[in-house]
């Protein structure tokens, strides 16, 4: 079997890691655990996360930047009166993809160092959406980023309902895209 690089290495345990959260939520995700199920020693999976909350934000940031890609993506292609619709759709879409997002960012709460990365990586999915509404907008930049910040812990709430079956892809969308609107 052929060696991996370093990067695909790591490519390949934060996709290991998703599926652990995916299936058995954060908690069950620890750098022991990831090593047996890879099917790697300890070391290399210290080697490339340090500690657990290494692990945590390494896989955090990879679902917010596969997230961000596809909202970017989809605005990209957006007609100006559905904006809201389109960031919605693509929202919702990333949260049935990645279950383990959700998790994930509970996981995060609680640890200054870890939220306090949250946050920056919050930020920049904020300015994302605000620069997109911006220009279909008569609030002052402040306000509409403050806004999205709302709309985006919504967002999260109806994300937890969607993952737990208790509303549909249509029904979230449409919740969401309402919120942006207003």
């Amino acid at each position: 079997m052929a060696r991996l690089s370093k990067q695909a290495r790591r490519e390949q345990l934060l996709d290991v890691a998703a599926e652990l959260v995916r299936g058995k939520g954060a908690d069950a995700l620890t750098l022991v655990t990831l090593a047996e199920v890879a099917g790697v020693s300890r070391p290399i999976v210290y080697d490339h996360f340090g500690t657990r909350s290494g692990l945590l934000l390494a896989l955090y940031r990879e679902l917010d930047e596969r997230h961000r890609a596809a909202l970017t993506d989809a605005l990209r292609t957006a007609e100006p009166g559905t904006i809201a619709d389109v960031m919605s759709t693509a929202y919702f879409a990333c949260a049935i993809d990645m279950p383990e997002f959700t998790s994930l960012s509970a996981a995060l709460k609680g640890d200054p160092e870890l939220e306090a990365m949250q946050h920056e990586l919050l930020a920049g999915y904020v300015t994302l959406m605000a620069d997109a509404l911006a220009p279909h907008s008569p609030l002052p930049k402040n306000v509409l980023r403050l806004r999205c910040r709302g709309v985006l812990g919504a967002a999260e709430a109806i994300a937890i309902e969607l993952t737990h079956d208790r509303t549909t892809a249509a029904e979230a969308t449409a919740a969401l895209a309402a919120l942006i609107r207003d």
